[in-house]
C-alpha cells in the first residue's frame, strides 16, 4: 500500500505535465485565441482569389479583435496568424495535407486519414481557420507587443501568389 501512493501521485503528475505540454504547443509569443465575447474592435477580412482585402490591418497591444472572414473567391482559403517563418513551416504540412487528400481546391477532402497511416493529420491551430468559398467563419484573437506579424494563407501556392498581409501592432 506504501507503494501504490506515490506510484498514484507519479502518474498523476505525468498527466499533469502532458495537459502542460499540449498547452505549450499552442502558446504563441505574439498573442492568443480569445473567446468572441472578449473582442473590442472587429475587423472583416475579404479572401479573394489570391488576394485579403484589406492587405494590412493595424492593432494595439492587448486588444482583443475578432476577425469576420468572408470568402469570396472560388477556392478555399485560410486565415493564419503568425510570422514568415512560422508560415513557411505551415505551408508544408498545408502541402502535405493536400497530397494526402485531406484538401482539394474549393474544401476538405472526406478521408479518414488515421485509419490509412497518415497520422492525426488536422488543422485545428487556433491562429488559423479554413474558409470555404461562399462561406464566412471567425477568429477572435488577443494581441500582445509582437514584431514581423502577418496574416497569410498557407494552401499550397496561395502565400506565394502573394495571399499575405501586413499585421502591424503596436
Amino acid at each position: 500500500m506504501a507503494l501504490r501512493t506515490p506510484l498514484l501521485l507519479a502518474g498523476c503528475l505525468l498527466v499533469l505535465s502532458f495537459d502542460a505540454m499540449a498547452d505549450a504547443a499552442h502558446a504563441y509569443a505574439f498573442g492568443e485565441a480569445a473567446p468572441a465575447s472578449k473582442a473590442t474592435r472587429t475587423v472583416e477580412v475579404n479572401l479573394q482569389d489570391i488576394s485579403f482585402s484589406p492587405k494590412s490591418i493595424d492593432v494595439k497591444a492587448g486588444e482583443t479583435v475578432r476577425f469576420v472572414l468572408v470568402n469570396k473567391g472560388q477556392l478555399l482559403h485560410e486565415f493564419n496568424l503568425g510570422d514568415a517563418a512560422m508560415h513557411a513551416e505551415h505551408q508544408k504540412e498545408m502541402l502535405q495535407m493536400q497530397a494526402s487528400g485531406m484538401l482539394t481546391a474549393t474544401g476538405m477532402g472526406k478521408m479518414d486519414h488515421s485509419a490509412m497511416g497518415h497520422g492525426a493529420m488536422k488543422h485545428d491551430d487556433p491562429n488559423s481557420v479554413l474558409v470555404e468559398p461562399g462561406k464566412t467563419a471567425e477568429l477572435t484573437w488577443t494581441f500582445t507587443k509582437a514584431t514581423g506579424l502577418e496574416f497569410a494563407c498557407n494552401l499550397p501556392g496561395h502565400y506565394q501568389a502573394g495571399m499575405v498581409g501586413k499585421l502591424n501592432v503596436d
